[in-house]
């Protein structure tokens, strides 16, 4: 359950909790056209800071782009609400939730003449798939529904609905007794999971899928910056479900999933069943820069 923090952003004004309400009517909850971010604010050693806070803004306003959403409001004027949100919150760390969404006024598929409106949302949020998989790594299904075809959704923006699809699969697998599904693309590549990007290891090789059927992740930037540095050979290429099977390591990025290996798919163990040692260098590399103990990423931190 999401626990429940003082204030809500919204259109301009901090309101409190539960007055951040909308109408029944509102278009997105009809139609399903809304986009969002997902961020995290973590306790550094200098105090809360915001984690690639610019990327995150700047993939918020590029998602509203491809769908012709005009968003009423400057990428400073959103930075600064979210800074302002965990600040009014007193959050040392917390997940933040910006999303801008077609308003109540009209009815219909097309959304013409409706408002569009932003809210910004920040609560605590531990590990997405449970300290015991951050830890010691998850159990995942390769689900039965694929990714959508790149015309039939746009994946780089990160819209509300899309999700729909990542439900059908995280439902599929955890009914099944796995933690998270994996999706492949519409010719059956590994594509990625409900929410978070797929990396294997092989040979020393580090590889995750190409900007095609998937989100382009900001964490999955992250690691991929990371791995370079530490002198690994990282590929953006497509991979089958079975090489999955034989990988050294396999392991999902994202904002909420942060780094998080993946020990079993379908069944068979990856790897020796645990996290290997390139998932847990870049594992430790990630939150020693989310952390604010590298000098050298501190760059990708926006201090409170």
């Amino acid at each position: 359950m999401i626990e429940k923090t003082d204030k809500i952003w919204m259109d301009g004004k901090l309101v409190a909790w539960d007055d951040a309400k909308v109408h029944v009517l509102t278009h997105s909850l009809h139609y399903g056209l809304a986009i969002f971010e997902g961020i995290r604010c973590y306790n550094c050693k200098k105090g809360p800071a915001i984690f690639r806070l610019n990327e995150h803004v700047k993939r918020f306003f590029d998602s509203a782009h491809i769908f012709n959403m005009e968003i009423p409001h400057s990428r400073e004027e959103i930075t600064e609400a979210i800074l302002k949100t965990v600040k009014a919150n007193r959050m040392k760390e917390c997940y933040i939730r910006p999303l801008a969404y077609i308003g109540y006024g009209v009815m219909g598929v097309s959304s013409a003449g409706s408002s569009i409106n932003v809210s910004i949302a920040v609560w605590p949020w531990g590990a997405y798939l449970g300290e015991d998989g951050l830890k010691n790594g998850i159990r995942a299904k390769t689900s039965s529904f694929i990714r959508g075809h790149v015309n039939s959704n746009m994946s780089m923006a990160k819209v509300s609905g899309y999700y729909v699809n990542s439900q059908l699969a995280k439902q599929e697998a955890v009914a099944l007794g796995y933690d998270e599904a994996i999706l492949l693309d519409t010719e059956g590549y590994v594509s990625e999971a409900t929410g978070a990007n797929i990396f294997i290891v092989r040979g020393g090789v580090i590889k995750t899928t190409p900007l095609t059927s998937i989100l382009e992740g900001i964490t999955r930037n992250t690691i991929m910056e990371l791995a370079k540095e530490s002198g690994y050979e990282v590929r953006e290429e497509r991979f089958t479900r079975d090489e999955v099977y034989i990988a050294d390591e396999a392991f999902l990025t994202g904002t909420a999933a942060e780094v998080t290996p993946v020990k079993e798919l379908d069944g068979r163990t990856v790897g020796q069943g645990k996290p290997g040692p390139v998932t847990k260098k870049l594992q430790d590399a990630f939150f020693q820069a989310v952390k604010g103990k590298s000098r050298k990423h501190e760059r990708w931190l926006s201090y409170l």
